[in-house]
């Protein structure tokens, strides 16, 4: 047993950090936003440049902070999130930002120092080492060289905000850890993990017996990964809601010919945390030649609207609103308004989970095959443990109640289990 432990979260959406005692009570980080106080700290940066003594100064707020600084301004700076998803791209080295480059590490080090400054704050003891989640397959991994990579550019966005040190363990392992703390008797549980950006599977042994004997090698009997989740049913709520609203699939004149509104806008649209790469002086030229060609020009406008005003975050609120709707209902209303851009429409459940349903189907393989490469009935399962926010979609739910039973299915602490279990794990090794 060691001395106090620190795990850390940083998810694609939501971050978390917690605080392990030597005697196994956790404690987790929270932050003021919106007059109250919440453990999930928003992975996003909100950057504005200002004059300061005649030059021009860049300053920045992350999480909750950077969500109400940038709903309060008026002339809207530039909002980044969703960086984890980036990590993986040897191509994307940064972003530039008012005239200058920014490396996606540096940019991923303002958040963690925010991050790490809230907690030391609160928790009353400066953070230099710290248990760091990862996924088991970074968004846009195709090999494990990109899972290396990726992790090595986290490595080094926690050493430029001032971590000494950091362990990383997969990010479901540290759920299981958390879930261990609250049994009576060993069990072979299966943890599915949802984030933002990734959805990941562990069967691994956990339990106070194991805790006591010392944890083996075999204990972990697999894991297995997808670079998909939360955001990618987001991006389904875009393309089939909101897209057509802002003109795709729509035409332009050009000369005599009529042609598509051009697509690639849309992808960036639909992979929502994109929206800010539009906002350059290039991309926003061409997309008003496109209005003045288009045969629906008013849809053009409320993209221009849309991209022009950053209203990523504020979108992004309406499809999680409506998501989480249809978690609990057959069919929720779906709205969004500024400005230029109206949109009000009915949504189905039946129709969501038709969008979703390669998603759903790949899910499915991943969890089987994680069965079958190990050799392990369901049956043989005698827990699964879901967490994240994508594990309260009933559509993802069923997959596991089919396969191991709706008695089997557990969940809690959907937004901070990860953190808590790798502050144990901390602790406990």
């Amino acid at each position: 047993m060691r001395h106090n432990a620190i795990g850390i979260d940083f998810g694609t959406s939501n971050s978390s950090v917690a605080l392990a005692l030597p005697g196994g009570e956790v404690r987790m980080a929270v932050f003021p936003f919106a007059g109250t106080m919440t453990d999930s700290y928003r992975s996003l940066l909100y950057l504005e440049q200002e004059k300061v003594h005649g030059r021009n100064v860049v300053k920045s707020w992350s999480g909750p902070a950077g969500i109400e600084r940038y709903l309060d301004a008026d002339d809207k700076g530039r909002l980044i999130q969703s960086l984890k998803s980036f990590l993986t791209s040897r191509t994307l080295k940064g972003t530039e930002i008012f005239g200058r480059m920014h490396t996606l590490e540096e940019l991923v080090s303002r958040i963690l120092r925010d991050l790490k400054g809230h907690a030391e704050a609160q928790f009353g003891v400066s953070i230099g080492e710290a248990v760091v989640g990862r996924p088991v397959e970074f968004v846009g991994a195709e090999k494990e060289a990109d899972n290396r990579h990726a992790e090595g550019r986290l490595r080094e966005a926690f050493r430029v905000a001032g971590f000494d040190k950091v362990s990383f363990q997969l990010e479901p392992v540290g759920a299981a850890y958390h879930y261990e703390s609250t049994l009576e008797r060993d069990e072979l549980l299966l943890i599915g993990d949802f984030g933002g950006g990734t959805s990941d599977f562990t069967l691994i042994r956990v339990g106070p017996g194991v805790r006591k004997r010392g944890r083996k090698k075999q204990d972990l009997l697999g894991h297995a990964g997808l670079g998909l989740a939360g955001d990618t049913f987001d991006a389904k709520i875009i393309h089939h809601l909101v897209s057509p609203a802002l003109g795709a699939g729509t035409q332009l004149r050009s000369v005599d010919k009529l042609l598509p509104v051009p697509v690639w806008i849309y992808a960036k649209l639909e992979r929502w945390h994109h929206l800010s790469f539009l906002k350059t002086k290039d991309t926003m030229e061409m997309i008003r030649v496109v209005q003045a060609q288009a045969l629906e020009p008013e849809k053009i406008a409320a993209l221009l609207h849309l991209i022009r005003e950053d209203l990523g975050y504020r979108l992004h609120q309406s499809v999680q609103a409506v998501k989480r709707d249809l978690s609990s209902h057959t069919e929720a209303m779906f709205r969004f308004s500024d400005g230029d851009v109206s949109l009000d429409a009915t949504v189905k459940r039946s129709d969501f989970e038709l969008w979703i349903g390669e998603e759903l189907e790949r899910i499915r393989g991943c969890v089987d095959g994680l069965l079958g490469a190990h050799k392990v009935e369901p049956g043989q399962v005698d827990r699964v443990f879901l967490t994240g926010g994508t594990s309260f979609v009933p559509a993802v739910r069923r997959i596991f109640e089919e396969r191991f039973g709706a008695a089997k299915i557990q969940t809690g602490d959907e937004f901070t289990s990860v953190a808590r279990g790798l502050a144990l794990q901390g602790v406990f090794g």
